[in-house]
């Protein structure tokens, strides 16, 4: 079934998040189809941001007075709530980052430089997003270790055929759960499973999977998952990386001072226990406790209902954009809406994604267009760039009609017949 704009849960989820009840300058209805990229904040994030600001601002950690000890409090207790939301084995296992690149950066100068050596494989595949392959770039370049990668079909499915050559030599496998370009879902488990036979480590990037459907790290068996918070609802500037405890534990720490210190003395430094290894100076502490706010929100809807809710837009929309396809719309990955995120890629014709883009804002929709941080997957499909919807659980049929309304005037200010 398709949830639509008349769904009352859906309606009171739309109701949450001020910035859609808010006309373009153009008078427009805002139609925000760029959730891949930042998602909308609903008003229990903004609220919990300006009230820690307005009522518990306190450095954490250091103060034993009742102020910077309620802020402790509830700076930690997000990050136990984070730790529940992929069931994570403890709170321990939640690193506070800036985001999913930062994690990502973390695993490669620590966990990388401390174990690979020269003739060492990292295996990536060819739909990653820049921050889950320069760092692999770059550590490669600086252990000796050689990078190879997984092909990827036109569709954006993995091409898995001669994986056990790929992944032999393999320490390290790193991968994007859900393709942030074309919206395809890796097969984590697998993946998983035939990594952890050769005895290789498993980084995988989260930042549009966490955010859109239930991931549990145990389940899975993930050894590092690297998050952004601004795409799962949260503020910008934070993010995590969860880690299992007894990798964590074996890598020496990223930045130092502050809160990752132990003891000090002229000579020598002995650092902190897990988490607060990681956590140099003072944290993002109202941010994290934003996306606390966050994960009560998404927890309270259900992943499930997000997931289901993204499928059947996701659904509505290849539908309607499928007669667009006589006209020059070329949609990329795959067919089936299961099997993919809410994210559609396309290109109209001979627009050029900017021309197309600017032509939607002009009616009020918001897509993204260039090369999504993914040049190299770019030049493999032959793609200059592509345009991009991306829904998430607060999209409605509505939107996608006014997607559809308005490349239907692209075609006609570009004389597409």
């Amino acid at each position: 079934m398709i949830a639509t704009r008349d769904d009352a849960k859906l309606t009171r989820v739309i109701a949450d998040f001020p910035i859609l009840a808010k006309p373009t300058s153009r008078g427009k209805r805002l139609v925000y189809l760029d959730s891949a990229a930042t998602a909308q904040k609903p008003r229990a994030v903004i609220d919990a941001l300006v009230h820690y600001y307005e009522n518990d601002n306190a450095n954490i950690h250091r103060g034993v007075y009742e102020l910077a000890e309620r802020a402790t409090d509830m700076f930690e207790g997000a990050r136990a709530k984070v730790a529940t939301f992929i069931n994570a084995a403890e709170p321990a296992e939640i690193i506070w980052t800036r985001n999913a690149t930062e994690a990502m950066n973390l695993v490669a100068m620590t966990w990388g430089t401390t174990n690979l050596r020269p003739g060492d494989v990292i295996l990536t595949t060819q739909l990653e997003h820049h921050s889950n392959l320069v760092p692999w770039q770059l550590l490669a370049a600086k252990t000796g270790a050689e990078l190879r990668f997984i092909p990827a079909a036109f569709d954006g499915t993995l091409v898995l055929d001669d994986l056990d050559a790929l992944l032999r030599g393999a320490k390290l496998v790193a991968f994007t759960h859900v393709s942030n370009t074309i919206g395809s879902i890796s097969p984590v488990a697998e993946l998983v499973a035939r990594a952890h036979a050769v005895g290789a480590v498993v980084l995988v990037d989260g930042a549009q999977s966490v955010p859109h459907m239930p991931v549990d790290v145990q389940a899975l068996d993930i050894d590092f998952l690297a998050v952004s918070g601004h795409k799962m609802c949260g503020p910008t500037g934070i993010g995590f990386l969860y880690g299992k405890r007894a990798l964590l534990e074996a890598m020496p720490p990223f930045l130092t001072g502050g809160d990752m210190i132990r003891s000090v003395s002229y000579e020598t430094t002995t650092f902190n226990e897990l988490p607060w290894k990681f956590e140099a100076g003072t944290s993002n502490i109202a941010d994290a406790i934003a996306l606390g706010a966050a994960v009560d929100y998404l927890s309270a809807l259900g992943m499930e209902w997000v997931r289901a809710h993204e499928i059947a837009i996701t659904r509505y929309a290849l539908e309607r954009l499928q007669p667009l396809a006589a006209r020059g719309l070329d949609v990329y990955g795959p067919a089936d809406a299961q099997a993919r995120a809410g994210v559609i890629s396309f290109n109209f014709a001979d627009i050029h994604a900017h021309d197309l883009a600017s032509i939607l804002d002009t009616e009020g929709v918001c897509v993204r267009a260039g090369h999504h941080c993914t040049m190299p997957l770019m030049e493999k499909m032959g793609w200059p760039a592509t345009a991009r919807a991306s829904f998430y659980l607060y999209n409605t049929e509505a939107d996608v009609d006014m997607l559809i309304t308005a490349l239907e005037k692209a075609a006609t200010v570009f004389g597409i017949a």
